[in-house]
This record gives C-alpha cells, structure tokens and sequence, in this order.
C-alpha cells in the first residue's frame, strides 16, 4: 500500500490560508493525516477539521525531559493525561523527548532515566493502544545539548522498556545530519520506528533538488519494510505552500 502521509501544521501556519481550508486542499492533495507539536486552544478545532475532511489526526506532543528523574512525577502524570487526549481524539502516537544534556550525569544514566519513566507509562498505553515516540533530534545544528540525537541512543531506550508501544519517530533530516546512512538504518531498526518526520537538508525546507535526500527512494524503503503507520512533512516552504505540500506528497507517493 502507499506510504501513509501527514503533515505537521505548526511548519505550514504562516500559507496565508485559514486553517480550515488548507486542511481541505490537504485532503485534496492526497493526505491521509495531520499533526500538531503541542495540544493548544485550537486543538477541538482542528480535530474537527480532520473528520470534516475525512483526514486522521496522526501525532502530537506528549512529554518531555524524560533523562530528568527529578521531573518524573509531573512527566508521568503529564503523559498519561496525553495519552487520554489522545484516545479522545483517535490519535495514534505521542512524540516524547529526552531532554538536554545533564550537567555531571553520564548518557548511560540519562537512557536509564528515559527508559525508568517511559516503562512506568508503557502499560497504560498498551492499554490505551497509544504509542509513545521518542524523538531523535540533531544536536548539531538545531537543537544543542539534545542527548537523543543517535539512532543507537534510542534504541538502547526501547530495548532497556520492551514495549510494543514504546517506539523511535526517526526525523529523517535530523539523522541525516547527525549519523547519514538513512536507509540502512531505517532498515535495520524498524520495528522500533512508530512514526516518521521529514524535511530537506540542508535547510529544514522543500524537498527539492536543492537539497542532499532522495525522499522517493527513502519512502520506497519505508513502504518495503511493511511500514504502516505515518511519515509526516516537517518542513517550512520555500515559496508558495501549497505548490510545495504537493510536490512533497508526490516524491513520497510510493
């Protein structure tokens, strides 16, 4: 089946287009979801324009700062009660972050953390039926300090939970920066990969010929594994929105 595409909005909210109607020529397009960063006073509002236009609602923020135990009582109630948002909203997935480096705390300390705070969760989303993402986010360029910024780094905290639902979303143009190699390392950890995010390197924008990944191949690979979940636009345009939402949906229409 074709790669199953959403579209993060919080990228795309400056089009000069009302958010009701670039949810609807999304829908046009071909789109089968889109997602928000964090659950803000417009969230009852673009739940609805999702169903209005037939569209899932594929992710949100649930948590983050997990390698900080001393956040952890406020972090588990905060992502159970994104999990229950979620269910309310037919929302599959949470993005989770690790947080910065800990000033004195070696790494290995900061996955035992992760994984401490994210098992604790595990079953209730198990029950829920809601995964929980890791975010693994570039240290080099966007986001200083950020500790899960290796495929391996998150991983290590997947194996270390042993939850189906406690799983990777690999941002394709982060990993690109950090380590390379995407399609081998897709390949090789999928089945710790819940959710995917996107957007040309360099820049953060269109995936164009202007940029270094060839995101046909990429989705090509994707979709090879039996991947069946969503890969999420995570990109600012260049120039006109619309123009460039399409050609992305179209390179990964595979």
């Amino acid at each position: 089946m074709p790669i199953k595409q959403s579209i993060c909005l919080p990228m795309i909210k400056n089009c000069g287009i009302e958010m009701k109607d670039l949810v609807a020529e999304l829908a046009k397009i071909g789109f089968a979801a889109i997602e928000i960063w964090g659950p803000g006073d417009d969230l009852e509002d673009l739940v609805g324009y999702a169903r209005d236009n037939k569209l899932a609602f594929a992710s949100m923020v649930g948590g983050g700062d997990l390698n900080d135990a001393s956040k952890h009582d406020e972090k588990e109630k905060a992502l159970r009660d994104a999990i229950d948002l979620a269910v309310k909203h037919g929302i599959p997935g949470l993005i989770t972050l690790s947080g910065n480096t800990i000033e004195g705390q070696p790494t290995e300390k900061s996955q035992e953390n992760c994984a401490a705070i994210l098992k604790k969760v595990a079953p209730y989303a198990e029950e829920k039926g809601v995964n929980l993402n890791l975010e693994l986010l570039n240290s080099k360029v966007n986001h200083p300090g950020y500790e899960c910024d290796h495929t391996a780094w998150g991983v290590k905290v997947c194996e270390m939970v042993g939850s189906p639902r406690v799983k990777l979303l690999y941002d394709i143009y982060h990993m690109q920066i950090m380590e390379g190699d995407v399609i081998r390392t897709i390949r090789d950890n999928i089945k710790h990969i819940g959710h995917f995010h996107t957007a040309g390197n360099p820049g953060r924008n269109d995936l164009d010929d202007f940029q270094e990944l060839n995101y046909t191949g990429i989705c090509r690979a994707i979709a090879e594994t039996g991947y069946d979940l969503y890969v999420a636009h995570e990109f600012k345009p260049k120039g006109d929105c619309l123009s460039a939402i399409k050609q992305a949906w179209e390179l990964c229409n595979v």
